[in-house]
């Protein structure tokens, strides 16, 4: 028996579970469905959107396991077992994220189509920097990276996949330095509550 070939107007139906924002969809989908799509149009959460369709723009940017992704590049079937983060499950509750709120602070959007993606690859960001990981521009990968040797260049650099048409780029940076100089004042201070005790 040979194998059956697929006519292109025939389509591979697959069974997935995908976690999405701490909650748990079981689907039954076409196998070539992006995880963009999924989101937009099976579980109906827009606020990941659809720019150029082809990786190049960063607007379907979601956060997978910790790691920022194209969800426009991923198949929704190859998420199964991961959790999944959209714009619309990083608040909690109507608690904006520190991100959310420093690019409300900075004003750092314009007409909003990107800003989804730009936030959720900022917090991704913020997170590399944290954990000491260098960027392309770091000028000595040797040494460890941190929030107050990061300079503009490498917080565009780790923000580069993310385009913005109307040019908001100086008050993404401004948000992103933002965060990270609140969590360096964050942690100095329990740092001096921890030598007193």
């Amino acid at each position: 028996m040979s194998p059956r070939v697929l006519t292109g107007r025939e389509t591979v139906g697959v069974r997935t579970s995908l976690r999405v924002n701490d909650t748990t969809h079981e689907l039954s989908v076409d196998s070539r469905l992006t995880l963009l799509d999924a989101l937009r149009d099976v579980l109906g959460l827009t606020g990941t959107k659809k720019g150029c369709d082809q990786g190049a723009c960063g607007a379907c940017t979601v956060i997978i396991d910790g790691q920022r992704v194209l969800s426009c590049l991923t198949l929704a079937a190859a998420c199964e077992g991961q959790h999944v983060v959209t714009i619309e499950g990083l608040a909690t509750g109507d608690v904006l994220h520190p991100m959310q709120a420093a690019f409300l602070h900075c004003d750092g959007f314009q007409c909003g189509y990107c800003t989804p993606g730009q936030i959720l690859s900022a917090v991704c960001a913020v997170q590399e920097v944290h954990a000491g990981v260098p960027s392309h521009v770091t000028p000595d990968v040797r040494q460890t990276v941190n929030s107050t040797t990061l300079t503009d260049e490498e917080i565009r650099e780790r923000m580069s996949v993310n385009l913005c048409r109307c040019a908001a780029y100086p008050n993404i940076v401004a948000a992103v330095r933002q965060l990270l100089a609140a969590a360096e004042a964050q942690s100095a201070k329990a740092d001096a509550n921890e030598v007193r005790s």
